[in-house]
C-alpha cells in the first residue's frame, strides 16, 4: 500500500511538473493562445463545454467498445480453429500480419464508402484494427501448451476437446489478455481514425474524432486540447479495465498476476 501511495504521488508529481512547464513555455516564448492555449484556457474550456465533451466521449467509447469486443469474440473463434489445425494455421496466420501491416487510413475511405458514414462504420473499423493482435497472441498462447502436459491428458483418455477447453484454453489466458491489453489501446485510435473519416450519421454530433476535426476546423485550440486529453483518459481507461480483468482472473494462480500484486 506505501509502495502504491508513493508511485500515486510521483505520478501527480510529474503531472504537476509538466503543467508548469508547459505554462512557464508559453510565458517565456510568448507563444500564441491558438498555437498553444494554456493549461488554465484548456481547464476553462472543459468546464465551460463539459457537457459536450462527455457526450463526444460516450459516443466514441461505444463505437471503441464495441469494436474491441467484437474483435475478441472473433479472434478468440479464429485462433481456437488454428490452434486445432496445423494447415490451417500454416495457410491462414500469415493473412492476420498482413491485415495488421494494413494501414487503418487507406482502408478507411472504402469502409464508409461501402456501409456509410456513422457509428456503424467507425466500429468496423476499430474491429478491423483491433483483431490482427488477439489472433496473433490467442493461437500462440493456444499453440504453446507443454507436450508432456498433452501427453499426460492423452494418457488419462481426454477427447480432443476436452484438451482444448481444459488445458489449452486455462493455459492461453495470460496470451489472450496480452493481446486484449494490446487492443484495448489502439480501439480508441480506431475508432478516433474512423471518425475523421465517417464523420457522424447526424450532424452536430460526434465521437471525439468529429469534434476534433470541427475544433480544427474553428482554429478552437483550447477545445482541441480538451478532446485530445479525453482521448487520452478513454484510452487509460480501457487499459485499466483489461488489467484488472486480468488480476481478477489470473491473479489465483498465474505467477504474472502475483508478480504484479506485491509490486
Amino acid at each position: 500500500m506505501k509502495s502504491r501511495m508513493l508511485t500515486a504521488l510521483n505520478a501527480s508529481g510529474v503531472l504537476v511538473g509538466l503543467l508548469l512547464l508547459w505554462q512557464a513555455l508559453i510565458w517565456v516564448l510568448h507563444i500564441p493562445t491558438f498555437m498553444l492555449p494554456s493549461p488554465i484556457a484548456v481547464g476553462q474550456t472543459v468546464v465551460s463545454r463539459f457537457p459536450s465533451l462527455v457526450g463526444s466521449f460516450l459516443i466514441t467509447a461505444a463505437a471503441a467498445a464495441g469494436g474491441l469486443l467484437a474483435s475478441i469474440a472473433v479472434g478468440v473463434v479464429v485462433a481456437l480453429i488454428f490452434a486445432q489445425s496445423h494447415w490451417l494455421r500454416r495457410m491462414f496466420l500469415p493473412y492476420t500480419i498482413l491485415l495488421q501491416t494494413v494501414p487503418i487510413v487507406a482502408v478507411a475511405p472504402l469502409i464508409i464508402m461501402w456501409v456509410g458514414a456513422g457509428l456503424f462504420a467507425v466500429t468496423l473499423i476499430t474491429f478491423i484494427i483491433c483483431l490482427a493482435p488477439i489472433i496473433a497472441n490467442t493461437t500462440q498462447g493456444l499453440i504453446s501448451v507443454d507436450e508432456n502436459m498433452v501427453n499426460l491428458f492423452i494418457m488419462q483418455n481426454a477427447s480432443a476437446a476436452q484438451i482444448l477447453w481444459k488445458l489449452r484454453l486455462p493455459h492461453a489466458l495470460p496470451a489472450i489478455f496480452t493481446g486484449v491489453r494490446i487492443a484495448s489501446g489502439i480501439s480508441v485510435i480506431g475508432a478516433i481514425t474512423g471518425e475523421l473519416f465517417a464523420g457522424s450519421s447526424s450532424v452536430g454530433q460526434g465521437g471525439l474524432g468529429y469534434s476534433i476535426t470541427y475544433a480544427l476546423a474553428q482554429l478552437q485550440t483550447d477545445y482541441l486540447f480538451a478532446l485530445v486529453f479525453a482521448a487520452t483518459i478513454l484510452g487509460f481507461l480501457f487499459f485499466f479495465i483489461v488489467m484488472f480483468l486480468e488480476y481478477y482472473f489470473l491473479h489465483n494462480w498465474h505467477e504474472s498476476a502475483r508478480k504484479t500484486e506485491t509490486q
